[in-house]
């Protein structure tokens, strides 16, 4: 069972989208829950084949969009709503990422039969592998990892010193998106948010303080997040697993938009090797 573009509505908060893919047996399943990085949402590429594969070796697997990616319960693919990218921060993505889970392991859910909410499994693509190394690190309801081409510190990127005084003095510094040629805005709330809670964001200590199995995959010439982090999380975790992947890039050379009707070889890896690792 496929079902795409649900709706979690929250009190005072923008509401999240969501996607199931599922097995309607009324069996409880591991609950795998997925993460998008950085200018990313949930439809990209080949997620929804990353998806199926999932459901289709009987999990639970939900994939949604973080409140302020700039998706819109309209448009929920792309960034129609640059205004609530620019007040997007770490903290909003780690609440946001709370109420997915409270959602789905609530005993009001509608999904309570087919979940087994003593096994879930949290994964992270990029900037969202940071989330979830520290959702996992606090969250006694975490009982695996996985992480995707993920970050190792959020520190390095959430600015740089040398435009640091012109951020607070503008308010506002923008990315380019080769893709979509928008320029994507940052307040200089997420820099605040960030030294405001700079305990909680180090991933480094986070990742130290693991307890669950933790399974990295990372292609070892990754243009865009360096290899390099994967071995620094490893290193922080020795008894997590790390699989490194040839030939690949950030995102194991899928692309969007995604045209056929399966994964990229690389891509099929990693979906197989977390799936084996998760049971």
């Amino acid at each position: 069972m496929e079902i795409k573009n649900q709706i979690l509505e929250r009190n005072n908060q923008k509401p999240i989208v969501f996607d199931t893919f599922y097995n309607n047996n009324n069996q409880p399943k591991p609950l795998v829950i997925f993460c998008h990085g950085y200018k990313g949402f949930k439809d990209w590429g080949a997620w929804d084949l990353v998806a199926k594969t999932f459901a289709n070796q009987d999990l639970f697997f939900v994939k949604f969009n973080f409140s302020h990616n700039g998706g819109t319960v309209n448009q929920p693919i792309d960034f129609p709503d640059l205004d609530a990218f620019a007040e997007n921060n770490y903290s909003k993505e780690l609440q946001d990422l709370d109420d997915i889970i409270n959602h789905f392991t609530s005993n009001n859910s509608i999904y309570k039969n087919n979940i087994d909410i003593q096994n879930i499994t949290l994964i992270g693509h990029s900037r969202g592998g940071g989330i979830a190394i520290i959702k996992a690190s606090e969250d006694p309801r975490i009982t695996k990892l996985i992480t995707w081409a993920s970050v190792c510190a959020f520190g390095k990127r959430t600015s740089t010193t040398g435009d640091l005084e012109q951020w607070k003095k503008d308010g506002v510094k923008y990315v380019l998106n080769s893709r979509t040629k928008q320029n994507m805005p940052h307040n200089f709330q997420f820099y605040l948010d960030y030294i405001n809670n700079k305990a909680r964001l180090d991933i480094e200590d986070c990742c130290k303080r693991l307890i669950v199995p933790y399974l990295i995959i990372h292609g070892i010439d990754d243009p865009s997040v360096s290899f390099e982090e994967a071995k620094s999380l490893h290193l922080w975790n020795p008894e997590s697993t790390l699989l490194t992947l040839p030939d690949t890039n950030h995102v194991f050379n899928a692309k969007h938009p995604w045209i056929d009707d399966y994964l990229p070889k690389s891509l099929e890896v990693v979906a197989l090797k977390s799936i084996a690792f998760i049971a």
